[in-house]
């Protein structure tokens, strides 16, 4: 999927799932949606975030730990699922935004050409938006880019994310026996699942760059968001990743839920995945400061 494509996709993502759940909101209320169909929507939402946190995030972005072959695939499927865009570059604009954070050629900062509220949406979803947005693949990830598998999903990106609205309707159809489940079915496990996964993600890169609780100083505006710990599965302690961006764990003391980290460390007890990295206590006692963001 080239840029032009990959902006069209992400505008069409950031518009249809809201409609989605108001169709959906307006369904409930009308009692025509289930445990089913909200089963669906919490089971294919922490799968999906699972792909974007440990898979797009913590495995293929950061190479903070290795997974064997099967495992590695599902993550990178499951995030594809997420419709945040193919994993080639989804990492390729992380990894360029750790290179840059919060400087001149950073994706999506709040804090360069935009401010106040205008650098809020910039950061969250406008930057999507930006016609010159560009992260060449083979200056960034061009580890990904020789993976058959990973140019492979990242050609049928499009087709995966119909299937992953498709499947939640066909299973809720099979589950109850309702003609109107299969459209139940793809709003709550299909559309407003991606559109409350996109906007906690989004919210990672535009509030966790303007408020929060800075634990350690670094040479960007990251904060910690703890009221996000659940649904982002760990991604909200921002500014712990960004002290330690090569972390497999980003909850990084017994108080951060890191659910992200505890899906990682029961794949290395089961043997499926290895290399996990870690900062040692001492360096995070060294690091440790209530430190305030830089100065705009």
């Amino acid at each position: 999927m080239d840029g032009h494509a990959h902006r069209n996709f992400m505008i069409a993502a950031a518009i249809v799932p809201p409609l989605g759940v108001a169709l959906a909101i307006v369904l409930l209320w009308n009692r025509l949606v289930g445990w089913t169909e909200l089963g669906l929507f919490a089971g294919l939402y922490f799968f999906t975030a699972a792909g974007i946190s440990v898979g797009y995030h913590r495995l293929l972005a950061h190479r903070s730990f290795t997974a064997v072959r099967p495992v590695r695939l599902l993550l990178v499927l499951a995030g594809t699922l997420a419709a945040q865009g193919p994993a080639i570059t989804w990492a390729a604009h992380h990894r360029k935004h750790h290179s840059l954070a919060d400087q001149d050629g950073d994706p999506h900062s709040p804090h360069l050409d935009h401010h106040g509220l205008d650098g809020l949406w910039h950061a969250h979803i406008g930057w999507l938006f930006d016609r010159r947005l560009t992260s060449d693949p083979l200056r960034y990830v061009p580890d990904l880019g020789r993976e058959r598998a990973m140019r492979w999903m990242s050609r049928h990106f499009v087709a995966l994310v119909a299937a992953g609205v498709v499947v939640p309707g066909v299973l809720a159809y099979a589950l109850t026996g309702r003609p109107l489940a299969l459209l139940t079915g793809m709003l709550w496990g299909g559309l407003a699942r991606i559109f409350l996964l996109d906007h906690v993600t989004w919210a990672i890169n535009s509030i966790g760059h303007v408020a929060g609780r800075r634990r350690f100083s670094t040479n960007d505006h990251s904060h910690n968001l703890p009221l996000l710990s659940i649904v982002s599965l760990g991604e909200n302690f921002h500014n712990n990743h960004h002290a330690f961006p090569s972390s497999a764990a980003i909850g990084l003391h017994r108080t951060e839920l890191d659910l992200g980290y505890l899906l990682i460390r029961g794949l290395e007890h089961l043997g499926l995945a290895s290399d996990v990295r870690r900062p040692s206590d001492r360096r995070v006692r060294e690091r440790t400061a209530e430190a305030p963001a830089p100065a705009a």
